[in-house]
């Protein structure tokens, strides 16, 4: 189990270092800030929709590994995808993050975002992972509003 958890602390060491998808995504047909006041995370997150598909994502800001990462592999994990398996990805996502250690995770509808079922032992840390899933959310809706985890 040690040797797991070395390897998803690697992994999201490495999405925080050097992040995927970083970087404003000129041409956006939407966006939306997010802020995690607890920890100071902001971030902006661009999105270029096809009708109900993600055609492009980008993310800009800053904050801790956690959500650095979490923006990551978000945005790996969502370009391409239609906004209702995007909805179906965080809703596994933020019931993982949410559950007790030891719950099971459903890794084939998460991939490699499994890595963040160890979020659930670290409460305080759970809005840091959350984060950039919410500002999608807000961006995909269009509806302009930031989002807060407070």
């Amino acid at each position: 189990m040690n040797d797991l958890r070395d390897l998803y602390q690697e992994l999201i060491l490495d999405h925080s270092k050097k992040p995927r998808n970083f970087g404003p995504l000129k041409g956006a047909s939407h966006q939306a800030e997010g802020y995690n006041p607890l920890c100071g995370d902001r971030y902006t997150v661009y999105l270029n929709l096809d009708g109900e598909r993600i055609k492009d994502i980008g993310f800009a800001g800053s904050g801790c590994a956690i959500s650095k990462a979490s923006a990551s592999m978000m945005t790996a994990a969502v370009k391409g995808k239609t906004t209702a398996q995007v909805d179906e990805i965080f809703t596994h996502f933020h019931k993982m993050i949410l559950g007790k250690p030891g719950d099971p995770v459903d890794e084939p509808k998460l991939g490699k975002l499994a890595v963040f079922s160890g979020v659930c032992e670290f409460p305080i840390r759970v809005k840091c992972a959350s984060l950039p899933w919410h500002t999608l959310r807000s961006g995909i809706a269009g509806d302009g509003k930031p989002v807060s985890t407070e």
